[in-house]
């Protein structure tokens, strides 16, 4: 049990990551004619059966500038927000199954 729940921490982490740098490569191009903002499908990917590397994704809902250019620095800084707040849960969570681990092996002895 604890083992499929490392897994899925560790796939949640993956995601993470896989969405920051998404999103720190929409900011850097918020000023780039033409680019248009990349997202992953964040719970669709954590539920795909088999992992894999996540598909990223055009976000086509966004409005689109006079260059042709839709990144929204407002959504991207919300999604750096989000993704720090998850990542942290996330670390506390696989430090707990951690611990917990650490202890059924020490009491093992």
């Amino acid at each position: 049990m604890m083992q499929a729940v490392a897994g899925q921490l560790e796939r949640y982490m993956d995601l993470l990551s896989v969405r920051q740098k998404l999103v720190a490569s929409n900011i850097a191009n918020a000023d780039t004619p033409g680019y248009r903002t990349q997202d992953i499908d964040f719970q669709s990917e954590f539920l795909k059966a088999g992992g894999g590397p996540p598909r990223a994704s055009e976000v086509n809902e966004l409005p689109v500038k006079n260059d042709g250019n839709n990144v929204s620095l407002d959504r991207e800084a919300r999604l750096l927000a989000e993704n720090a707040l998850r990542f942290q849960l996330a670390s506390q969570l696989m430090k707990s199954q951690i611990r917990a681990v650490r202890s059924a092996i020490q009491e093992g002895k």
